[in-house]
């Protein structure tokens, strides 16, 4: 448990109230909303944006990227990296919702990444895959610039941004082919994610897996592997949209593997509240 040694209790923490705020957030179709009332509540002065870009040549391949507002203390350490891929079916979403997430974890000393990929029908798998190891070469080469430290980085995703991230992690082919190493990466919570839903029975998943030459090639638990980086999934024990067996059965073959991980069902919870 490594890397809990620099992200703590506190993203733990902060990881299962996230939960809850952006599964409802979906649940009520306003995610913009909702991130409009946590900048009421919160307000903008504990976060400064340092980037937003384009990583690639899509407009739906942007980022941000936001550090602690409060200028850090000479000779202070580099802050930790949290990106973190939003949810949405992989056919809607746009980062410039998810600022909450920024404001909760860089007051806590963390930068802050939030990337957006290319949606359906715009693309299909496995482009959001593709999308998130070429927003990660980003982060690689100039995140350090902005005040992050790239040896300390932990993927986050909710829903089909949890799979996205799942795979990065997992696949390690998709960040070779950007010349990045998977087994640098120092962590993964996964929020509600489906990690091992053949066969495809939701419009959601035909439309962005059903042309996939090898489907299960598509699945991140074919890829539990013994020297993945430590890895946290949370789900709802009443979610009926990604159901909790993705998370228990993702843990258990990584158990499998080699690899115990920390897979939480939390009571009451659903995918939408």
């Amino acid at each position: 448990m490594g890397w809990l040694g620099w992200t703590g209790i506190g993203v733990i923490v902060l990881a299962l109230s996230l939960v809850v705020g952006v599964s409802y957030a979906m649940a009520t179709n306003a995610v913009a909303l909702l991130d409009n009332a946590d900048a009421l509540f919160r307000g903008n002065s504990q976060i400064k944006l340092v980037a937003a870009t384009q990583y690639g040549a899509d407009p739906q391949q942007k980022l941000e990227m936001f550090v602690p507002a409060k200028p850090a203390k000479a000779g202070a350490a580099p802050y930790p990296i949290v990106v973190f891929i939003h949810g949405g079916g992989w056919d809607s979403g746009d980062p410039h919702d998810y600022r909450f997430i920024a404001r909760a974890l860089v007051p806590q000393g963390y930068a802050v990444v939030l990337p957006g990929y290319r949606l359906y029908p715009k693309a299909k798998f496995p482009g959001m895959v593709e999308d998130g190891a070429s927003a990660l070469r980003w982060v690689h080469d100039h995140a350090a610039a902005l005040g992050g430290d790239t040896s300390r980085v932990v993927l986050m995703g909710h829903s089909a941004g949890a799979y996205n991230a799942a795979m990065l992690v997992l696949d390690k082919h998709w960040l070779a082919h950007e010349g990045l190493d998977a087994n640098t990466l120092r962590g993964f919570i996964g929020l509600a994610g489906p990690y091992d839903f053949l066969p495809l029975d939701t419009d959601a998943t035909r439309n962005s897996f059903g042309d996939a030459a090898d489907l299960p090639a598509t699945q991140p638990i074919h890829f539990a592997r013994a020297y993945a980086p430590p890895m946290l999934l949370l789900t709802g024990d009443a979610d009926k949209t990604v159901f909790p067996r993705n998370s228990v059965a993702l843990a258990r073959a990584m158990s499998d593997a080699g690899r115990p991980m920390l897979a939480d069902v939390l009571p009451g919870l659903s995918h939408t509240r």
